[in-house]
């Protein structure tokens, strides 16, 4: 890696901390007024393309999603900056923003949003700008990345039109589909490199179940995963069951919430974490699903958001206490919870790092 390969980064790095003086002079210059607010936003994005290009016109990488990555972490700083503000730990920095913005932004959903955002996603754009300047591969980074903002991306958009907020849409919403535009061609982009693989293979495990301990213990698990899954699914759908209803009132009133980003959630969940689980049921049990590494990185990032927001959103003070987890219930919900968002973790670090049973074997050693 060259020098200046180097410096590109650690510029990105510079450019993204420098979003909190640029959101304390423009919360202090603008006036009160929406067209204010989007020509200040506009005047943001020339300042941050012009920087760039002047740090790294002759010395930044050739791969576009190093310009994304760079504009995105300046913006994860401003939502974790908002997050911040939000729970009233800072002042001053996004306050007119907040009065303005789209109601998503001011939600608990939303809340918890900007600080994965904030942290989470701005580590995972570090680490993928890193490894750009390095030369090296950020494919698996992205493709957990790809997972988190599908998941992210879907949510927002159903909640924020068939939920309370539906009627609010505004300007903001519109903006916010143009960001996730650019984000779907970036996961095109990731899904597009090649795979880091090795390509030199042992011989595949053809082993049972039996003599194949772990991957009994996640097929016992995605069982429970799946009907969980589905059960929640039900229960957002007004399930008149008397399981349903208990279930809502002792542990998840939130998923009654009426700005339906919970609803949402639920629904995704069912919709696409429900086939997955059947799906990698059939990986772990039949060798040569080469898929299998990819579709697990994608799902344990989708889960992980999920889980995180509606864990943190359904505790948290900004959700009306009504739909809050009763005291009662927080041990049997934390409990549960954090379980189904940890075995997708685990999953998927089992099959990047142990990918033999998925490979397929090379036509040499089939012939053999």
């Amino acid at each position: 890696m060259s020098v200046s390969a180097a410096s590109a980064g650690t510029g990105v790095f510079v450019l993204s901390l420098m979003s909190i003086p640029i959101c304390y002079l423009f919360n202090s210059l603008i006036a009160n007024s929406a067209q204010a607010f989007i020509f200040a936003g506009c005047s943001t994005v020339i300042i941050i393309l012009s920087i760039a290009h002047f740090m790294f016109k002759k010395k930044a990488p050739a791969d576009p999603l190093f310009y994304v990555y760079a504009v995105y972490a300046f913006f994860s700083v401003v939502n974790l900056i908002i997050g911040l503000e939000q729970d009233n730990i800072i002042d001053g920095f996004v306050t007119f923003y907040l009065r303005q913005a789209d109601p998503h932004i001011n939600t608990a959903h939303g809340h918890m949003i900007s600080y994965w955002d904030g942290c989470v996603h701005y580590l995972m754009y570090l680490l993928m700008i890193a490894a750009i300047t390095w030369g090296d591969s950020y494919r698996a980074i992205g493709l957990y990345w790809v997972g988190s903002f599908l998941m992210r991306a879907i949510v927002y958009i159903l909640g924020s039109t068939v939920g309370k907020h539906g009627t609010e849409v505004n300007y903001f919403f519109l903006l916010h589909m143009l960001y996730i535009s650019v984000s779907i061609w970036a996961c095109f982009r990731i899904f597009s490199q090649p795979s880091t693989q090795e390509d030199e293979l042992a011989e595949a495990e053809q082993k049972s179940l039996l003599h194949r301990p772990l991957d009994l213990l996640f097929i016992i698990y995605l069982v429970p995963a799946f009907a969980f899954c589905v059960f929640r699914g039900l229960v957002v759908l007004d399930c008149s069951s008397t399981w349903c209803q208990e279930y809502t009132q002792q542990y998840e009133p939130y998923l009654k919430d009426p700005t339906a980003y919970p609803k949402a959630q639920m629904l995704v969940g069912m919709l696409y974490s429900g086939p997955y689980y059947i799906i990698t049921l059939y990986g772990l049990m039949v060798p040569g699903c080469e898929w299998m590494p990819d579709l697990t990185l994608v799902h344990s990032g989708a889960l992980a958001q999920a889980q995180f927001t509606h864990i943190c959103a359904s505790l948290h003070t900004r959700t009306p206490f009504s739909y809050r987890v009763p005291a009662g219930g927080q041990p049997v919900f934390l409990l549960v919870n954090i379980l189904y968002a940890l075995m997708p973790q685990a999953l998927c670090y089992r099959c990047r790092t142990r990918p033999a049973f998925f490979l397929r074997p090379t036509p040499d050693k089939k012939t053999d």
